[in-house]
């Protein structure tokens, strides 16, 4: 396997932590999450297909990981902080602190629950603010409402963050079908480039850019993509993406309005899925310093405010 990013999603071994799973449903669909993540963990049809990736540990034992407060890589692993009595220096992980972390049920309805989790000693030591995450699902008809809701518990300090998703879906669908079968349709004509990837680290250069779209809406899918690792898309005009198979028409749209970037990712040994990642910002580029607050698109949260980030899964 290729180090950086595959390396972290194949030696994550989320099912070794007891959780429990919740479910929603309706005419349309049965959606399951689990507490521990705070992630979905099963989005099945009436017609009994299954759209969640379901986490075999030959390619990659995750499923729809929330990533906060960093999408992606620092620099070695480590950040700085300026703080009001002085510059801290803390370790954060791949995608952040709170994706192994269990998860509190705060409230559920027959088509609504809201997950929670908050700092601790632990995330402390290496994110030195006091925080809660709130994971908000709902589900209407065929369409799944992810909403994060981000709050600075702090009384004069400003919270810098990143928050994003990483939620895998089943390619292909049928058992009759390919993974050469299905395309992604972007909203909009795409002209962009992607940035370089270092896939030892994950980190990226910003500055090295490969031209990707060509006034093109359809990528046709094929496992080729990912010999390197993920496509990091954070010129798309397009707000919103459909992944379609052009054999049975089955397939889903994902928007992602809320969030500055999309990632693309499968696994290098031609994983049967593909991840939709919406991202509020990219792993540290090789023009960016260390310091937290600093890096390229950065929320800062002022003490006491909360800030939602919404996306939307719809089956079609």
């Amino acid at each position: 396997l290729l180090k950086g990013y595959n390396e972290y999603n194949n030696h994550t071994n989320y099912k070794e932590v007891a959780s429990m799973v919740i479910a929603l449903k309706n005419d349309d669909l049965e959606v399951h999450f689990k507490t521990f993540g705070g992630e979905l963990s099963s989005i099945r049809s009436k017609e009994g297909i299954e759209y969640l990736w379901q986490g075999d540990p030959e390619y990659w034992s995750g499923q729809a990981p929330v990533l906060f407060p960093i999408c992606g890589s620092v620099r070695n692993g480590q950040v700085q902080y300026h703080l009001k009595d002085g510059v801290k220096t803390g370790q954060l992980p791949r995608h952040g602190l709170i994706r192994k972390r269990e998860f509190e049920l705060k409230e559920q309805t027959d088509h609504r629950l809201v997950f929670e989790i908050t700092s601790n000693d632990e995330s402390l030591q290496n994110y030195p603010y006091h925080f809660r995450v709130e994971i908000a699902y709902e589900l209407k008809g065929k369409e799944i409402t992810i909403t994060y809701r981000v709050q600075n518990l702090e009384s004069d300090q400003v919270m810098p963050y990143f928050i994003g998703g990483h939620p895998a879906f089943r390619c292909p669908l049928l058992a009759d079908e390919d993974y050469e079968d299905y395309e992604l349709i972007f909203e909009k004509e795409e002209t962009c480039s992607v940035p370089l990837l270092f896939t030892e680290t994950g980190l990226v250069d910003r500055l090295q850019r490969t031209p990707f779209f060509d006034h093109k809406r359809s990528l046709p899918l094929r496992h080729e993509l990912f010999e390197k690792d993920a496509i990091i898309l954070d010129q798309l005009a397009s707000k919103s993406v459909k992944l379609i198979s052009k054999k049975s028409g089955k397939g889903l749209e994902f928007d992602f309005a809320d969030f500055e970037n999309l990632v693309l990712w499968s696994t290098n040994n031609k994983g049967p899925f593909i991840a939709l990642e919406p991202w509020t910002g990219i792993s540290t580029s090789a023009e960016e310093g260390d310091f937290f607050e600093d890096k390229k698109g950065v929320i800062q949260l002022d003490p006491q405010e909360t800030r939602s980030h919404q996306y939307r899964i719809t089956i079609l």
